[in-house]
């Protein structure tokens, strides 16, 4: 398998790569494209999580544990209603990954198991999209997508070193096929990462695609909201379901606008037959 330097250079270059093709070719901010570029970088050391090696592991959790509270810091600071909850919030948070995370995975997890696969991609990338909070869906994705592309370059590097090239003979390495892979050899651990793949999938439709369209609702205009029927101005005939708006022919004669009767007309012509005598004089 490819080792931590190949890792690091390989991710660092391919976020590079995304970070321009973002600010140049898509149209996003440049400080857009660095972070993305620099999420890309960080991701494709996320599978040696579960390593057995000591140094490579530390500087991998280190490393998350300082990225995590600032990708999370628009939803520290909402959880939190303010800004010192937030920063408290992210020492804590840096605290748990460091050291309770790091601690818990080398006691539940395998070198090449399901962190090595393609349910594990998905949670990074998903993980990703929910944690970083903002107005911009599209900002998100990119983000996400970022991280997917780091991971799964650590998954390919590690499956092309798995294969051992002898002149013109090609030989497999035992390793060969354990990281691009979508189960492993554990089952719980297989409907564990497979469930939360599902799972946060579920919570990105709902808070990308819902929370988009009610946004779309509350941003409209005044001229297209005055297009949306009203309940009040609106009624549906009885046996039909269809609706119909409300006109000045079915509307109900006011006291205001109701005709004079024949007794009314007669009145009214004697009273101007008067007026007309009393300017003959």
């Amino acid at each position: 398998m490819a080792d931590y330097r190949t890792h690091i250079t390989t991710s660092g270059i391919l976020g590079t790569g995304y970070g321009l093709a973002a600010t140049l070719g898509a149209g996003f901010t440049p400080v857009q494209g660095m972070l993305a570029a620099v999420l890309t970088g960080v991701a494709g050391m996320l599978p040696d999580l579960d390593s057995d090696s000591g140094r490579p592991v530390r500087e991998v959790f280190g490393l998350l544990a300082a990225v995590a509270p600032l990708l999370m810091h628009n939803r520290l600071v909402a959880w939190g209603g303010g800004t010192e909850p937030a920063i408290l919030l992210s020492v804590l948070l840096y605290i748990a990954i460091r050291y309770g995370l790091s601690t818990l995975l080398q006691l539940l997890s395998v070198h090449r198991g399901m962190y090595h696969s393609i349910p594990a991609l998905f949670i990074a990338a998903e993980a990703t999209y929910l944690a970083y909070l903002t107005d911009a869906p599209s900002v998100r994705g990119l983000m996400a997508l970022g991280v997917g592309l780091g991971f799964a370059s650590h998954l390919i590097l590690d499956e092309i070193y798995s294969v051992r090239w002898n002149g013109a003979t090609i030989q497999l390495k035992p390793s060969a096929g354990s990281a691009v892979k979508l189960l492993g050899k554990s089952w719980p651990a297989n409907i564990f990462a497979s469930g939360l793949a599902l799972t946060l999938g579920y919570a990105v439709l709902v808070d990308g695609g819902l929370n988009s369209v009610d946004r779309k609702h509350a941003d409209r205009n005044p001229r297209e909201q005055a297009q949306i029927p009203n309940p009040k101005t609106h009624s549906a005939e009885p046996g039909t379901g269809s609706i119909h708006s409300t006109t000045h022919s079915d509307r109900k004669p006011t006291p205001h606008s109701r005709r004079p009767t024949i007794g009314e007309d007669e009145e009214i012509d004697l009273r101007r037959a008067a007026r007309s005598d009393d300017r003959s004089y």
